[in-house]
């Protein structure tokens, strides 16, 4: 069955569980990348499988593809998806879900010389990386940096926005 942006699959919310988003950044070429993560820790009502289907359907919803090509939420003014960045935490929105976290201050300087940043929101859910615990910076980039990772996710760079326009 081909998908249009028409149709939408149907999500339930508790499927999702405990969603999470992780700040990072990391070298590049040209200076620090930020980098956001998103991902469920799989304890949906309906098990890790209903997590990664919700989460799918959530991302497909609002118009971003799984495994598809990059989105450029600069040249799209209209997708769904927003990154507030103030007073030190930064808030990222689409209907359905919302999270804020506190990014360590080189991710904040980067995102404020880039103008954006790259936001990878996976279907695979990642239990061990629970919120308020740390997360050892190997596990982190096996998780992020995993092909079933990459490939299960919807790409994203989005341009922060701030309170004060």
């Amino acid at each position: 069955m081909t998908s249009t942006s028409s149709e939408t699959r149907p999500f339930n919310a508790p499927d999702l569980g405990t969603l999470v988003v992780m700040a990072w950044s990391g070298e590049a070429p040209d200076g620090d990348m930020p980098y956001l993560l998103a991902y469920s820790l799989g304890d949906g009502a309906a098990g890790p499988e209903g997590s990664t289907a919700a989460v799918e359907a959530l991302l497909e919803n609002n118009g971003l593809p799984v495994g598809g090509d990059l989105v450029d939420g600069k040249a799209r003014p209209s997708l769904p998806v927003s990154l507030l960045v103030e007073s030190g935490s930064a808030v990222v929105s689409m209907p359905g879900f919302s999270a804020q976290c506190v990014p360590p201050p080189e991710w904040l300087a980067a995102v404020e010389e880039r103008g954006f940043c790259y936001f990878v929101f996976t279907t695979r859910p990642w239990p061990e990386a629970e919120p308020g615990k740390p997360v050892d910076p190997e596990a982190l980039a096996a998780f992020a940096g995993a092909e079933e990772t990459l490939n299960e996710a919807a790409h994203i760079v989005l341009a922060p926005r701030t309170l004060r326009g």
